[in-house]
């Protein structure tokens, strides 16, 4: 059996199915669309290519260092996370959620879910079971829209992205009821939400430098990388552009480009990585543009949406999107205070 095969046969062993020369030529074809990454000194040799973990997902997105050197991820369209251990094999490990996205561990050691499903739209506390509790769902009153990202910082507060559903169905929306316009909020230990910031057109992936100093929000419809400075109090001063884009991508119905960017993470030296259109981008502390790291996350070559650095030592940069799960061996690790 090749490696391809034995890949796809531990992804099915949880389906308890066998795997299909369909799944296979699948498996295959995404495996093929996978690039060598330039070498970029200090993060990445040049050469390395990711490896396909899964494909045929009902979605991936969000992957998070887990214990013993382990990952798990959402599959928001199966409404559940999965998990794979050290040596690849996948399993379920939460059912019977509401659409997750976003996961991160607080402090106290708790797994918080992003859950996106109208009806449920908040953020949760979902392991422990013994410990599960809604840590928010409104904001004055209001439901949320559809959160999409998070991060938790060194005091335990909350920071979340809530860029709703894109402009024209917000729209369609919006003349039956009122819904939060888009927007990033902040949930201090046992407080309510507050809102942080706003004006960035579709907020989504979001992240902490190092020392959580600076907080970066990626903007899926726009060109630029933003980021805060954070006060004490965790609200948010100086808004600035960080970094600008080199991938590109054309919505249907309009002229303007997008960069598609989504999740985003740092390392351990405060490196920024950003999934656009064009891969992963990584910069600089500063926001100089280092080079970028080619993958796809199906068999047509699509953007991937999530990452994180994992793995015993943390150098593996997983990647889930659409209905893919890759990782790529690389130089740098991860930031070793949080989960992503």
């Amino acid at each position: 059996m090749g490696t391809i095969v034995r890949r796809l046969a531990l992804f099915l062993a949880f389906l308890h199915s066998p795997a299909t020369a369909a799944q296979v030529a699948d498996l295959n074809a995404v495996a093929a669309k996978q690039l060598s990454s330039p070498d970029i000194p200090g993060v990445i040799k040049g050469g390395t290519r990711p490896i396909v973990l899964a494909t045929g997902l009902a979605g991936a997105d969000d992957p998070i260092a887990w214990m013993n050197g382990e990952v798990i991820f959402s599959e928001p369209n199966a409404n559940r996370l999965l998990h794979v251990d050290r040596n690849g094999n996948i399993s379920t490990f939460i059912e019977n959620l509401h659409e997750p996205r976003g996961l991160a561990v607080d402090s106290q050691g708790r797994l918080i879910s992003i859950q996106a499903q109208d009806g449920f739209t908040a953020l949760r506390v979902i392991y422990p079971a013994n410990r599960a509790d809604v840590i928010a769902d409104k904001f004055e009153g209001t439901s949320f829209s559809r959160p999409n990202d998070l991060v938790v910082d060194a005091q335990g507060g909350v920071y979340f992205t809530d860029p709703g559903q894109f402009p024209e169905q917000e729209a369609e929306l919006r003349k039956t009821k009122f819904r939060l316009p888009a927007a990033i909020y902040y949930v201090a230990p046992g407080r309510p939400a507050v809102k942080v910031a706003d004006g960035i057109t579709r907020p989504n992936g979001i992240t902490l430098s190092p020392n959580g100093r600076v907080l970066y929000v990626n903007d899926t419809l726009g060109l630029t990388l933003t980021a805060f400075d954070v006060q004490a109090d965790g609200s948010l001063r100086n808004a600035r552009v960080f970094a600008k884009y080199k991938g590109r991508a054309q919505r249907a119905g309009s002229l303007e480009p997008i960069s598609n960017a989504d999740g985003i993470v740092v390392d351990n030296s405060g490196r920024v990585y950003a999934l656009t259109e064009a891969g992963v981008e990584v910069f600089t502390p500063t926001g100089t543009l280092l080079g970028i790291i080619p993958v796809a996350c199906n068999a047509a070559g699509a953007r991937c949406q999530g990452l994180a650095f994992a793995g015993g030592d943390k150098r593996t940069l997983y990647l889930a999107g659409q209905d893919t799960l890759l990782k790529i061996s690389m130089v740098a690790q991860g930031f070793l205070k949080r989960v992503k």
